[in-house]
Protein backbone atom coordinates (compact mmCIF):
# COMPACT_ATOMS: atom_id res chain seq x y z
CA UNK A 1 0.00 0.00 0.00
CA UNK A 2 1.35 3.44 -0.95
CA UNK A 3 2.16 5.87 1.79
CA UNK A 4 1.28 9.58 1.93
CA UNK A 5 3.74 12.04 0.38
CA UNK A 6 6.82 13.23 2.27
CA UNK A 7 6.47 16.23 4.59
CA UNK A 8 7.38 19.12 2.20
CA UNK A 9 5.11 17.75 -0.52
CA UNK A 10 2.34 17.05 2.00
CA UNK A 11 2.51 20.58 3.42
CA UNK A 12 2.33 22.11 -0.04
CA UNK A 13 -0.65 19.90 -0.95
CA UNK A 14 -2.51 20.76 2.27
CA UNK A 15 -1.86 24.45 1.60
CA UNK A 16 -3.32 24.13 -1.90
CA UNK A 17 -6.49 22.42 -0.67
CA UNK A 18 -6.74 24.93 2.19
CA UNK A 19 -6.85 27.82 -0.29
CA UNK A 20 -9.29 25.95 -2.53
CA UNK A 21 -11.75 25.33 0.32
CA UNK A 22 -11.32 28.84 1.68
CA UNK A 23 -12.21 30.43 -1.67
CA UNK A 24 -15.24 28.15 -2.06
CA UNK A 25 -16.47 28.96 1.45
CA UNK A 26 -15.90 32.66 0.83
CA UNK A 27 -18.15 32.42 -2.22
CA UNK A 28 -20.86 30.61 -0.23
CA UNK A 29 -20.51 32.94 2.75
CA UNK A 30 -21.08 36.04 0.65
CA UNK A 31 -24.63 35.05 -0.32
CA UNK A 32 -25.78 33.90 3.15
CA UNK A 33 -26.95 37.31 4.43
CA UNK A 34 -28.84 38.19 1.24
CA UNK A 35 -30.46 35.00 -0.11
CA UNK A 36 -33.41 34.96 2.35
CA UNK A 37 -34.03 38.67 1.74
CA UNK A 38 -33.92 38.09 -2.03
CA UNK A 39 -36.56 35.37 -1.56
CA UNK A 40 -38.70 37.86 0.40
CA UNK A 41 -38.31 40.34 -2.45
CA UNK A 42 -39.22 37.85 -5.16
CA UNK A 43 -42.34 36.50 -3.44
CA UNK A 44 -43.44 39.83 -1.95
CA UNK A 45 -44.55 37.99 1.21
CA UNK A 46 -44.07 37.96 4.94
CA UNK A 47 -41.11 36.70 6.92
CA UNK A 48 -43.10 33.59 7.89
CA UNK A 49 -43.74 32.75 4.20
CA UNK A 50 -40.12 33.48 3.35
CA UNK A 51 -39.06 31.06 6.10
CA UNK A 52 -41.10 28.28 4.48
CA UNK A 53 -39.64 29.04 1.05
CA UNK A 54 -36.12 29.21 2.53
CA UNK A 55 -36.66 25.75 3.99
CA UNK A 56 -37.64 24.48 0.53
CA UNK A 57 -34.44 25.99 -0.91
CA UNK A 58 -32.40 24.39 1.84
CA UNK A 59 -34.04 21.00 1.39
CA UNK A 60 -33.42 21.04 -2.36
CA UNK A 61 -29.79 22.07 -1.86
CA UNK A 62 -29.12 19.25 0.57
CA UNK A 63 -31.07 16.70 -1.49
CA UNK A 64 -28.68 17.41 -4.37
CA UNK A 65 -25.72 16.98 -2.03
CA UNK A 66 -27.17 13.72 -0.73
CA UNK A 67 -27.51 12.30 -4.24
CA UNK A 68 -24.26 13.59 -5.70
CA UNK A 69 -21.78 13.36 -2.78
CA UNK A 70 -21.32 9.59 -3.10
CA UNK A 71 -21.11 9.93 -6.88
CA UNK A 72 -18.34 12.50 -6.55
CA UNK A 73 -16.65 10.43 -3.85
CA UNK A 74 -16.66 7.30 -6.02
CA UNK A 75 -15.52 9.30 -9.07
CA UNK A 76 -12.64 10.79 -7.07
CA UNK A 77 -11.63 7.31 -5.86
CA UNK A 78 -11.55 6.13 -9.47
CA UNK A 79 -10.22 9.15 -11.40
CA UNK A 80 -8.51 11.27 -8.73
CA UNK A 81 -9.48 14.25 -6.56
CA UNK A 82 -8.22 17.13 -8.70
CA UNK A 83 -10.61 16.67 -11.63
CA UNK A 84 -13.68 16.51 -9.37
CA UNK A 85 -12.68 19.64 -7.46
CA UNK A 86 -11.99 21.61 -10.68
CA UNK A 87 -15.29 20.69 -12.35
CA UNK A 88 -17.22 21.62 -9.22
CA UNK A 89 -15.50 25.00 -8.87
CA UNK A 90 -16.24 25.87 -12.50
CA UNK A 91 -19.85 24.73 -12.13
CA UNK A 92 -20.31 26.92 -9.04
CA UNK A 93 -19.01 29.98 -10.88
CA UNK A 94 -21.50 29.56 -13.73
CA UNK A 95 -24.31 28.80 -11.30
CA UNK A 96 -23.76 31.98 -9.26
CA UNK A 97 -24.02 33.98 -12.49
CA UNK A 98 -27.41 32.37 -13.18
CA UNK A 99 -28.57 33.18 -9.64
CA UNK A 100 -27.39 36.77 -9.98
CA UNK A 101 -29.59 37.18 -13.05
CA UNK A 102 -32.61 35.16 -11.90
CA UNK A 103 -35.73 37.36 -12.29
CA UNK A 104 -38.16 34.78 -10.85
CA UNK A 105 -38.18 32.39 -7.91
CA UNK A 106 -38.16 29.16 -9.92
CA UNK A 107 -34.91 30.06 -11.69
CA UNK A 108 -33.29 30.91 -8.36
CA UNK A 109 -34.61 27.55 -7.16
CA UNK A 110 -32.85 25.72 -10.02
CA UNK A 111 -29.67 27.65 -9.30
CA UNK A 112 -29.75 26.49 -5.72
CA UNK A 113 -30.05 22.88 -6.92
CA UNK A 114 -26.94 23.24 -9.09
CA UNK A 115 -25.09 24.78 -6.12
CA UNK A 116 -25.88 21.67 -4.11
CA UNK A 117 -24.52 19.41 -6.85
CA UNK A 118 -21.26 21.34 -7.13
CA UNK A 119 -20.80 21.80 -3.38
CA UNK A 120 -20.75 18.02 -3.01
CA UNK A 121 -17.02 18.30 -3.81
CA UNK A 122 -16.32 19.24 -0.18
CA UNK A 123 -16.27 15.52 0.55
CA UNK A 124 -13.54 15.21 -2.08
CA UNK A 125 -11.53 17.91 -0.29
CA UNK A 126 -11.72 15.85 2.91
CA UNK A 127 -10.60 12.73 1.02
CA UNK A 128 -7.71 14.80 -0.40
CA UNK A 129 -6.57 15.54 3.16
CA UNK A 130 -6.78 11.84 4.06
CA UNK A 131 -4.68 11.02 0.96
CA UNK A 132 -1.76 13.27 1.82
CA UNK A 133 -1.71 13.06 5.63
CA UNK A 134 -0.52 10.20 7.86
CA UNK A 135 -3.13 8.79 10.25
CA UNK A 136 -1.61 10.32 13.36
CA UNK A 137 -1.66 13.83 11.83
CA UNK A 138 -5.16 13.86 10.36
CA UNK A 139 -6.92 15.53 13.30
CA UNK A 140 -4.65 18.57 12.96
CA UNK A 141 -5.06 18.54 9.15
CA UNK A 142 -8.86 18.38 9.41
CA UNK A 143 -8.63 21.22 11.92
CA UNK A 144 -6.72 23.25 9.35
CA UNK A 145 -9.41 22.50 6.79
CA UNK A 146 -11.99 23.63 9.34
CA UNK A 147 -10.02 26.86 9.72
CA UNK A 148 -10.38 27.40 5.95
CA UNK A 149 -14.15 27.14 6.43
CA UNK A 150 -13.89 29.61 9.30
CA UNK A 151 -11.87 32.15 7.32
CA UNK A 152 -14.35 31.93 4.47
CA UNK A 153 -17.13 32.72 6.94
CA UNK A 154 -15.21 35.54 8.60
CA UNK A 155 -14.85 37.51 5.39
CA UNK A 156 -17.76 36.14 3.35
CA UNK A 157 -20.85 37.12 5.37
CA UNK A 158 -19.39 40.51 6.36
CA UNK A 159 -18.56 41.25 2.71
CA UNK A 160 -21.92 39.87 1.59
CA UNK A 161 -23.79 42.04 4.08
CA UNK A 162 -21.91 45.13 2.89
CA UNK A 163 -22.42 44.31 -0.81
CA UNK A 164 -26.06 43.40 -0.23
CA UNK A 165 -26.60 46.79 1.34
CA UNK A 166 -25.41 48.33 -1.93
CA UNK A 167 -27.43 45.98 -4.15
CA UNK A 168 -29.05 42.69 -3.25
CA UNK A 169 -27.72 40.95 -6.40
CA UNK A 170 -24.12 42.13 -6.09
CA UNK A 171 -22.97 39.36 -3.71
CA UNK A 172 -23.91 36.71 -6.29
CA UNK A 173 -21.66 38.33 -8.90
CA UNK A 174 -18.75 38.47 -6.47
CA UNK A 175 -19.36 34.83 -5.49
CA UNK A 176 -19.26 33.86 -9.17
CA UNK A 177 -15.93 35.64 -9.60
CA UNK A 178 -14.43 33.91 -6.57
CA UNK A 179 -15.49 30.45 -7.76
CA UNK A 180 -14.02 31.05 -11.21
CA UNK A 181 -10.79 32.36 -9.67
CA UNK A 182 -10.73 29.20 -7.57
CA UNK A 183 -11.08 27.11 -10.73
CA UNK A 184 -8.12 28.91 -12.31
CA UNK A 185 -6.06 28.54 -9.12
CA UNK A 186 -6.75 24.82 -8.96
CA UNK A 187 -6.14 24.30 -12.68
CA UNK A 188 -2.64 25.79 -12.52
CA UNK A 189 -1.57 24.99 -8.94
CA UNK A 190 -3.51 22.14 -7.31
CA UNK A 191 -1.67 18.80 -7.64
CA UNK A 192 -3.34 15.42 -7.75
CA UNK A 193 -3.32 13.65 -4.36
CA UNK A 194 -4.31 10.12 -5.40
CA UNK A 195 -1.75 8.33 -7.62
CA UNK A 196 -3.06 5.75 -10.10
CA UNK A 197 -1.85 2.77 -8.06
CA UNK A 198 -4.03 3.84 -5.08
CA UNK A 199 -7.23 4.37 -7.09
CA UNK A 200 -10.21 2.06 -7.30
CA UNK A 201 -9.96 -0.41 -10.16
CA UNK A 202 -13.30 0.72 -11.60
CA UNK A 203 -16.22 3.04 -11.00
CA UNK A 204 -18.97 1.06 -9.26
CA UNK A 205 -22.50 2.49 -9.25
CA UNK A 206 -23.21 0.58 -6.05
CA UNK A 207 -20.67 2.82 -4.33
CA UNK A 208 -22.29 5.89 -5.93
CA UNK A 209 -25.76 5.02 -4.63
CA UNK A 210 -26.56 7.56 -1.87
CA UNK A 211 -28.18 4.81 0.21
CA UNK A 212 -25.81 2.05 -0.80
CA UNK A 213 -22.80 4.11 0.22
CA UNK A 214 -24.10 4.11 3.80
CA UNK A 215 -23.51 0.35 3.79
CA UNK A 216 -19.83 1.27 4.01
CA UNK A 217 -20.53 2.72 7.46
CA UNK A 218 -22.29 -0.46 8.56
CA UNK A 219 -19.16 -2.47 7.72
CA UNK A 220 -17.30 -0.47 10.36
CA UNK A 221 -19.50 -0.53 13.52
CA UNK A 222 -17.40 2.00 15.43
CA UNK A 223 -17.45 4.37 12.48
CA UNK A 224 -21.22 3.91 12.27
CA UNK A 225 -21.64 5.11 15.87
CA UNK A 226 -19.58 8.25 15.31
CA UNK A 227 -21.43 8.79 12.04
CA UNK A 228 -24.66 8.90 14.07
CA UNK A 229 -23.14 11.68 16.19
CA UNK A 230 -22.07 13.41 12.97
CA UNK A 231 -25.64 13.16 11.65
CA UNK A 232 -27.24 14.59 14.81
CA UNK A 233 -24.73 17.45 14.98
CA UNK A 234 -25.40 18.33 11.35
CA UNK A 235 -29.15 18.12 11.87
CA UNK A 236 -28.84 20.55 14.80
CA UNK A 237 -26.78 22.93 12.69
CA UNK A 238 -29.62 23.35 10.22
CA UNK A 239 -31.45 25.32 12.90
CA UNK A 240 -28.88 28.02 12.10
CA UNK A 241 -28.85 27.56 8.33
CA UNK A 242 -32.63 27.75 8.01
CA UNK A 243 -33.65 30.35 10.63
CA UNK A 244 -30.68 32.54 11.65
CA UNK A 245 -31.25 35.38 9.19
CA UNK A 246 -35.02 35.57 9.55
CA UNK A 247 -34.99 34.85 13.30
CA UNK A 248 -32.61 37.72 14.05
CA UNK A 249 -34.64 39.99 11.76
CA UNK A 250 -37.87 39.05 13.54
CA UNK A 251 -36.60 39.16 17.12
CA UNK A 252 -33.85 41.81 17.06
CA UNK A 253 -34.57 43.76 13.87
CA UNK A 254 -31.25 42.89 12.22
CA UNK A 255 -30.77 43.61 8.51
CA UNK A 256 -28.21 42.10 6.09
CA UNK A 257 -25.33 44.21 7.43
CA UNK A 258 -25.65 43.22 11.09
CA UNK A 259 -26.32 39.60 10.12
CA UNK A 260 -23.19 39.67 7.96
CA UNK A 261 -21.07 41.11 10.78
CA UNK A 262 -22.31 38.61 13.36
CA UNK A 263 -21.74 35.72 10.96
CA UNK A 264 -18.23 37.09 10.43
CA UNK A 265 -17.83 36.92 14.20
CA UNK A 266 -18.97 33.29 14.06
CA UNK A 267 -16.38 32.65 11.36
CA UNK A 268 -13.64 34.36 13.41
CA UNK A 269 -14.31 32.28 16.50
CA UNK A 270 -14.71 29.11 14.43
CA UNK A 271 -11.38 29.74 12.70
CA UNK A 272 -9.63 30.26 16.03
CA UNK A 273 -11.11 27.07 17.42
CA UNK A 274 -10.09 25.02 14.39
CA UNK A 275 -6.67 26.54 13.78
CA UNK A 276 -5.52 27.11 17.37
CA UNK A 277 -7.55 25.27 20.01
CA UNK A 278 -7.73 21.90 18.23
CA UNK A 279 -3.96 21.83 17.95
CA UNK A 280 -3.39 23.01 21.52
CA UNK A 281 -5.98 20.86 23.27
CA UNK A 282 -5.45 17.56 21.45
CA UNK A 283 -2.35 16.55 23.48
CA UNK A 284 -4.10 17.35 26.78
CA UNK A 285 -7.64 16.14 26.20
CA UNK A 286 -7.26 13.42 23.60
CA UNK A 287 -9.84 12.69 20.93
CA UNK A 288 -12.65 11.44 23.17
CA UNK A 289 -12.62 14.25 25.72
CA UNK A 290 -12.34 16.87 23.01
CA UNK A 291 -15.47 15.50 21.33
CA UNK A 292 -17.41 15.54 24.61
CA UNK A 293 -16.25 19.04 25.55
CA UNK A 294 -17.20 20.39 22.12
CA UNK A 295 -20.70 18.93 22.31
CA UNK A 296 -21.31 20.28 25.84
CA UNK A 297 -20.18 23.81 24.97
CA UNK A 298 -22.19 23.83 21.75
CA UNK A 299 -25.33 22.91 23.71
CA UNK A 300 -24.77 26.00 25.89
CA UNK A 301 -24.48 28.13 22.75
CA UNK A 302 -27.76 26.87 21.32
CA UNK A 303 -29.54 27.51 24.62
CA UNK A 304 -28.30 31.13 24.54
CA UNK A 305 -29.52 31.50 20.95
CA UNK A 306 -32.95 30.06 21.68
CA UNK A 307 -33.74 31.86 24.92
CA UNK A 308 -31.83 35.18 24.75
CA UNK A 309 -34.33 38.04 25.20
CA UNK A 310 -31.84 40.67 24.02
CA UNK A 311 -29.38 40.91 21.15
CA UNK A 312 -26.30 41.18 23.37
CA UNK A 313 -27.18 37.90 25.13
CA UNK A 314 -27.67 36.28 21.75
CA UNK A 315 -24.18 37.43 20.70
CA UNK A 316 -22.80 36.09 23.98
CA UNK A 317 -23.79 32.60 22.82
CA UNK A 318 -21.59 32.77 19.71
CA UNK A 319 -18.28 31.74 21.37
CA UNK A 320 -19.95 28.75 23.04
CA UNK A 321 -21.52 27.68 19.78
CA UNK A 322 -18.21 27.95 17.94
CA UNK A 323 -16.46 25.79 20.53
CA UNK A 324 -18.58 23.01 19.08
CA UNK A 325 -15.90 23.05 16.38
CA UNK A 326 -13.79 20.93 18.74
CA UNK A 327 -15.98 17.95 17.82
CA UNK A 328 -15.34 17.59 14.09
CA UNK A 329 -11.56 17.12 13.66
CA UNK A 330 -11.06 14.37 16.30
CA UNK A 331 -14.28 12.59 15.30
CA UNK A 332 -13.34 12.66 11.64
CA UNK A 333 -9.80 11.52 12.38
CA UNK A 334 -11.10 8.60 14.47
CA UNK A 335 -13.31 7.52 11.58
CA UNK A 336 -10.53 7.70 8.97
CA UNK A 337 -8.35 5.50 11.20
CA UNK A 338 -10.89 2.69 10.81
CA UNK A 339 -11.21 2.78 6.99
CA UNK A 340 -8.84 1.46 4.31
CA UNK A 341 -6.93 3.94 2.14
CA UNK A 342 -8.77 3.05 -1.07
CA UNK A 343 -12.13 3.78 0.62
CA UNK A 344 -11.38 7.23 2.03
CA UNK A 345 -13.25 8.96 -0.79
CA UNK A 346 -16.30 6.79 -0.20
CA UNK A 347 -16.10 7.42 3.55
CA UNK A 348 -16.10 11.18 3.02
CA UNK A 349 -18.86 10.82 0.44
CA UNK A 350 -20.88 8.82 2.97
CA UNK A 351 -20.36 11.47 5.65
CA UNK A 352 -21.35 14.22 3.27
CA UNK A 353 -24.41 12.17 2.32
CA UNK A 354 -25.32 11.95 6.02
CA UNK A 355 -24.98 15.72 6.34
CA UNK A 356 -27.10 16.10 3.23
CA UNK A 357 -29.69 13.68 4.57
CA UNK A 358 -29.89 15.84 7.69
CA UNK A 359 -30.30 18.81 5.36
CA UNK A 360 -33.22 17.23 3.56
CA UNK A 361 -35.26 17.17 6.78
CA UNK A 362 -33.58 19.89 8.84
CA UNK A 363 -34.55 23.07 6.95
CA UNK A 364 -38.22 22.10 6.72
CA UNK A 365 -38.30 20.98 10.36
CA UNK A 366 -36.68 24.07 11.85
CA UNK A 367 -38.11 26.69 9.47
CA UNK A 368 -41.66 25.43 9.86
CA UNK A 369 -41.27 25.29 13.63
CA UNK A 370 -40.02 28.88 13.57
CA UNK A 371 -42.93 29.92 11.33
CA UNK A 372 -45.41 28.20 13.66
CA UNK A 373 -44.00 29.75 16.82
CA UNK A 374 -44.11 33.30 15.45
CA UNK A 375 -47.63 32.88 14.05
CA UNK A 376 -50.96 33.65 15.71
CA UNK A 377 -51.37 29.91 16.36
CA UNK A 378 -48.16 29.52 18.35
CA UNK A 379 -48.58 27.04 21.24
CA UNK A 380 -46.31 29.28 23.37
CA UNK A 381 -44.21 32.41 22.78
CA UNK A 382 -40.89 30.78 21.87
CA UNK A 383 -39.51 32.14 18.56
CA UNK A 384 -36.16 30.49 19.35
CA UNK A 385 -37.72 27.01 19.39
CA UNK A 386 -35.42 25.83 16.57
CA UNK A 387 -32.31 26.44 18.68
CA UNK A 388 -33.84 24.79 21.74
CA UNK A 389 -34.54 21.67 19.67
CA UNK A 390 -30.96 21.80 18.36
CA UNK A 391 -29.65 21.74 21.94
CA UNK A 392 -31.77 18.65 22.67
CA UNK A 393 -30.42 16.87 19.56
CA UNK A 394 -26.84 17.58 20.64
CA UNK A 395 -27.58 16.21 24.11
CA UNK A 396 -28.63 12.93 22.45
CA UNK A 397 -25.45 13.05 20.33
CA UNK A 398 -23.35 13.47 23.49
CA UNK A 399 -24.84 10.30 24.99
CA UNK A 400 -24.13 8.33 21.80
CA UNK A 401 -20.58 9.73 21.54
CA UNK A 402 -19.81 8.82 25.15
CA UNK A 403 -20.85 5.20 24.59
CA UNK A 404 -19.22 4.74 21.17
CA UNK A 405 -15.84 6.33 21.88
CA UNK A 406 -15.43 4.29 25.06
CA UNK A 407 -14.86 1.28 22.79
CA UNK A 408 -12.58 2.97 20.28
CA UNK A 409 -8.77 3.02 20.41
CA UNK A 410 -7.15 6.41 20.72
CA UNK A 411 -4.03 7.20 18.75
CA UNK A 412 -2.24 8.17 21.95
CA UNK A 413 -0.56 11.26 23.19
CA UNK A 414 2.64 10.65 21.27
CA UNK A 415 0.72 10.64 17.99
CA UNK A 416 -1.40 13.58 19.04
CA UNK A 417 1.64 15.61 20.00
CA UNK A 418 3.30 14.71 16.73
CA UNK A 419 0.16 15.85 14.92
CA UNK A 420 0.15 19.29 16.47
CA UNK A 421 3.86 19.86 16.93
CA UNK A 422 3.54 20.47 20.65
CA UNK A 423 5.85 19.65 23.51
CA UNK A 424 4.97 16.30 25.14
CA UNK A 425 2.90 16.82 28.27
CA UNK A 426 3.83 15.66 31.74
CA UNK A 427 3.79 11.83 31.84
CA UNK A 428 1.31 11.87 34.73
CA UNK A 429 -1.27 13.31 32.33
CA UNK A 430 -1.21 10.18 30.17
CA UNK A 431 -3.26 8.25 32.67
CA UNK A 432 -6.06 10.78 32.40
CA UNK A 433 -6.51 10.42 28.65
CA UNK A 434 -9.56 8.25 28.16
CA UNK A 435 -9.60 5.54 25.44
Amino acid sequence: MSTPPTTPVRRAAVTFIFVTVMLDMLAFGIIIPVLPHLIVQLIGGSIAKAAVWSSAFGTLYMLMQFVFSPIQGALSDRFGRRTVILISSFGLGIDFVVMALAPVLWLLFIGRAVSGICAASFSTANAYIADVTPKEKRAAAFGLLGAAFGIGFIVGPALGGFLGHLHIRLPFWVAAGLSLVNFCYGFFVLPESLPPERRSARFDWRHANPFGVLVLLRRYPQVFGLAAVFFLANLAQFSLNSTYVLYTDYRYGWGPQIVGYTLALVGLFSGLVQAVLVRRLMPTLGERRMIMAGLALCIVGYVFFGLAPTAWLFVLGIPFLCLGGLVGPPAQAMMTHQVDAHEQGRLQGALTSLASLAGIFGPALFANLFALFISDHAPLPLPGVAFVLAAILLAVAAVVAWRVTARMPVHGLTAAVSAVGATPPDPTAIAHIEP
